[in-house]
């Protein structure tokens, strides 16, 4: 006679029974969670608001959201809802690393926009898309670490420039 306890234990874990599909889980939540380190060790060397944890969790969230709604068999239209869900709840978390200290100066919105990409790119390898993600990291590094270099030198000529001007 059939448990039926074991029949749903069975049925609600049955894909730790297929161990293709459990190694392509685990493979797209590290390669999203890697990524997203890349970006968050930037972001917290540069003392940002959100470093390593905020972008590695953020990114696990987001991979796990699309892969758990690609797997439950939905369409391409609900799975673009999923999307455009993720992406709103996103922003929140983007606006709460923007702030508005004095003077009117706004600060964290690198940080923000990338929360933002680390979301897409996490949604990339959810979506079994690793080599679309990589590029897309080694793009987001290159800009907060290399043009973060040349905003600097800018910034470092016009004030020579202003104290070089007479007094």
């Amino acid at each position: 006679m059939p448990d039926p306890i074991l029949d749903t234990l069975r049925t609600e874990f049955g894909d730790f029974g297929n161990l293709a599909e459990l190694t392509r889980v685990v493979f797209r939540l590290f390669v999203a969670m890697a990524l997203a380190a890349c970006i968050g060790w930037e972001r917290e060397q540069s003392g940002a608001v959100a470093g390593l944890r905020t972008h590695m969790l953020v990114s696990l969230g987001v991979a796990l959201m699309v892969i758990a709604a690609s797997q439950s068999k939905i369409g391409p239209a609900d799975l673009s809802r999923v999307l455009q869900g993720i992406f709103a709840g996103v922003g929140f978390v983007g606006a709460a690393a923007i702030i508005r200290p004095h003077e009117g100066q706004i600060h964290g919105v690198t940080t923000a926009a990338g929360i933002w990409a680390t979301a897409a790119i996490a949604a990339a390898a959810g979506l079994g898309r690793a080599p679309i993600a990589m590029i897309a990291t080694a793009f987001a590094v290159v800009i907060l670490v290399w043009l973060r270099r040349v905003e600097h030198k800018r910034a470092e000529r016009i004030q020579q420039a202003e104290n070089e001007k007479p007094g």
